[in-house]
């Protein structure tokens, strides 16, 4: 095959020094994210389980006992939980994602988008790996945690992930140039773990109040995940994963974008 016209024999394309950029950024990151920490595998799989039976219990108390329409509590709450936590670490790990390559920056091959896309991907396959071993421990210990139609849940989790790395090309962008937004958005998880409908049912509130939560793009892709593994789960009113792609193609080329305008600022910091 003739080489490129002008480019020297031998050369790699652009497409293919990209590549190995992104290779090496995600063997490194992967290294560090697994071996760097003797407990990093243990607090991925630990950390869903304790919440899941601290809110079990809660609600136990509370109520005498979890239901949802047509679907398990227990079931419910953990496809709630890997799908929000889906979102969670693409948010935050995305903003961690430039100062923590800085020194990379050094290499005219390497742009500060390169680590937010190279950790979305690998957070991706973790939690996917997690969900999958979730899963796995939920059949065997009798949970209703089969899916009902597996397209559909792999195209939610596809849909958060979408989401997830939307919010971290833009919030990577805005906690480098002003860090204080990047505690804030930090400290509003908690809250978005509660009005995204992850532990508690969104159905059971007051109409005027739905339609507000409902702006949040994440219940749409965590009902839609339910509902792939429920075939007659009743879903939150309004649930349209149209809202939610529409939104996540918003973040993500307002994110490529940002990267675009502030690409100097961001290497300078």
């Amino acid at each position: 095959m003739a080489n490129v016209k002008g480019a020297p024999k031998g050369a790699r394309t652009p497409w293919q020094v990209t590549r190995s950029v992104w290779y090496a950024m995600f063997v490194r990151e992967a290294l560090s994210r697994t071996m760097g920490d003797r407990m990093g595998w243990f607090w991925m799989i630990f950390e869903p389980v304790a919440l899941v039976s601290i809110m079990v219990g809660m609600r136990s108390f509370v109520r005498g006992g979890g239901f949802i329409a047509n679907a398990d509590f227990i079931p419910w709450m953990i496809a709630g939980l890997m799908g929000f936590f889906l979102v969670r670490e693409g948010m935050i790990r995305g903003m961690g994602a430039i100062d923590g390559n800085k020194a990379l920056f050094a290499y005219r091959q390497v742009q500060p988008i390169d680590p937010v896309l190279v950790r979305n991907f690998l957070e991706g396959s973790l939690r996917s790996l997690v969900f999958l071993i979730f899963i796995g421990g939920g059949l065997m210990l009798g949970l209703d945690l089969y899916p009902d139609n597996a397209i559909r849940v792999m195209a939610a989790w596809l849909s958060l992930w979408s989401l997830g790395l939307g919010l971290g090309l833009v919030t990577s962008v805005i906690a480098t140039l002003v860090p204080e937004i990047g505690i804030v958005i930090r400290m509003i998880s908690l809250p978005l773990l509660i009005v995204s409908g992850v532990i508690l049912p969104l159905n059971s509130l007051p109409h005027w109040l739905l339609e507000y939560l409902m702006l949040n793009p994440i219940p749409h892709g965590l009902e839609t995940l339910r509902l792939g593994f429920f075939e007659n789960y009743k879903v939150v009113q309004g649930t349209s994963m149209l809202y939610m792609w529409l939104f996540t193609f918003t973040l993500i080329s307002l994110g490529l974008l940002m990267h675009l305008r502030f690409v100097d600022k961001l290497k300078a910091k």
